[in-house]
């Protein structure tokens, strides 16, 4: 795992979207070589030009877009080995037919069509060959090898996200270190020994070339976690990884049920600063400015189809919770009937929910619904990434149920985030606390880097409703 501007991500999945684009460059160049050199005849020097440079990064741009748009970038990507492939596949005709496209628009001297096809071609191989070295690359290297101490239920459960097939081909858990309140508990540890209290932790370490030790112990005060065998294998140079710590780095969240407050004041995190608050607005505006354009056509069929399938408003007005507490009215294309709420109570939105309409069904699945939210953000009420605003009644029912749910407060809500990106739907009080460790996660991490991957990663959500609405 490497860090980029606070954000924990795997090294590997940004060496991947460099290579695809590098391959892209590559797999253009030699389509033109193909195309002005049969086999057989010499160079003639004239084929690398200015024109099928910028035509070869053109290509590269494109089809690396496409693929983060697709998911094939996505950290903790799991799809089965048909679904990767099936979109790789769509990633490379769409991609095909944009740069054919831009190329014919660009007045590009020569066969578009055929260069497009040649390099089509060779990056599939390209691809093919990359993909697989970089398996029996991972499985050459090994494993990274983990000692966790603890044996209860949280560090069962740290056990068994190690053996996700995300995380599996990289971790090997060596065994468990019991605590003094924890004895030795008969967890089922799939090979995994559990260590007797009298051996040492360096000595374990040392035998075990044991690369990290994560403490896998929600309460760590009362003399039950060994700090001094710790901190000697820390100055050893042993990294130590709290269960917090574990969380944030592997799952991107903030697990609140063990976070305490000292960890969130004197952590990293948290930039607000001048400087974050100028560049995020910049971006709010620029990223929403465009998108009303891209999309207006997109709402005007909306909004008939929604006068056309159910009699009330186009847009439905609602008050939500914003910066600092504050309220602001959100807006929503209309998806559910206008008696949806008639006894002024408000309710979660359910799977399969009743009272939506058959073009709200559509446009919620596909969030054409939140399109006027970009007005809330040009306005300055919401930014484009950021946590979902939430209604006052049910702010003041989490705050009592969630901890730290404030916190969320301290940034602008946004029109999509890193919870929509990340947890699948939901629409409950545990469903809004899983949420509420995602933004989280955002509020003390959040970048420009991570509002432009929450952007593509949105896309994919959108396409393949991969997330919840």
């Amino acid at each position: 795992m490497v860090r980029i501007f606070q954000h924990h991500t795997s090294g590997s999945q940004y060496f991947s979207l460099i290579t695809d684009a590098a391959l892209c460059f590559v797999a253009m160049v030699a389509s033109a070589i193909t195309l002005d050199h049969p086999v057989g005849m010499g160079a003639s020097g004239h084929v690398v030009s200015l024109p099928l440079l910028t035509s070869a990064a053109f290509f590269s741009l494109v089809i690396a877009l496409l693929n983060s748009f697709v998911g094939l970038h996505r950290s903790g990507n799991l799809m089965s080995f048909g679904t990767l492939l099936s979109r790789s596949a769509m990633a490379l005709m769409v991609g095909g037919a944009v740069a054919y496209l831009g190329l014919t628009m660009m007045n590009f001297e020569g066969h578009p069509g055929q260069l497009v096809g040649y390099a089509l071609l060779y990056l599939s191989g390209g691809l093919a060959l990359y993909r697989s070295a970089s398996w029996a690359l991972r499985h050459a290297v090994g494993t990274r090898r983990v000692l966790i101490v603890g044996t209860g239920a949280e560090a069962l459960q740290v056990w068994s996200d190690l053996r996700l097939p995300a995380h599996a081909s990289h971790y090997e858990v060596v065994g468990f270190y019991p605590t003094a309140e924890q004895g030795v508990a008969p967890i089922l540890t799939g090979g995994a020994r559990i260590f007797e209290r009298d051996e040492t932790l360096v000595g374990l370490a040392q035998r075990y070339k044991v690369a990290e030790i994560i403490v896998a112990v929600k309460e760590q005060r009362g003399g039950g976690v060994p700090m001094e065998q710790l901190l000697h294998c820390r100055i050893s140079g042993v990294p130590i990884l709290s269960l917090v710590g574990f969380y944030e780095r592997t799952r991107a969240e903030v697990p609140v049920d063990s976070v305490k407050a000292s960890w969130l004041v004197y952590g990293d995190g948290f930039v607000q600063g001048k400087a974050r608050e100028i560049s995020k607005r910049v971006f709010d505006i620029v990223t929403s400015s465009l998108l009303l354009v891209m999309t207006t056509p997109i709402m005007i069929i909306t909004a008939m189809a929604i006068k056309l399938d159910s009699p009330g408003p186009l847009i439905y007005r609602q008050e939500r919770v914003g910066l600092a507490g504050a309220t602001f009215w959100c807006l929503k294309f209309r998806s559910m009937r206008t008696d949806a709420e008639k006894d002024g109570v408000a309710r979660w939105a359910t799977k399969n929910d009743s009272r939506i309409t058959r073009v709200g069904a559509f446009i919620r699945k596909t969030r054409i619904d939140e399109l006027p939210q970009l007005l809330s953000v040009l306005r300055g009420e919401m930014s484009m990434v950021g946590p979902r605003p939430e209604r006052p009644s049910f702010v003041a029912q989490l705050r009592e149920q969630i901890p730290f749910y404030d916190v969320r407060h301290t940034v602008k809500p946004g029109l999509t985030g890193w919870a929509q990106v990340r947890y699948a739907y939901g629409a409950s009080v545990d469903d809004a606390r899983k949420k509420h460790q995602y933004d989280l996660y955002y509020v003390k991490n959040n970048s420009l880097f991570l509002d432009l991957l929450v952007l593509l990663e949105t896309v994919s959500v959108v396409l393949f409703r991969e997330g919840a609405h």
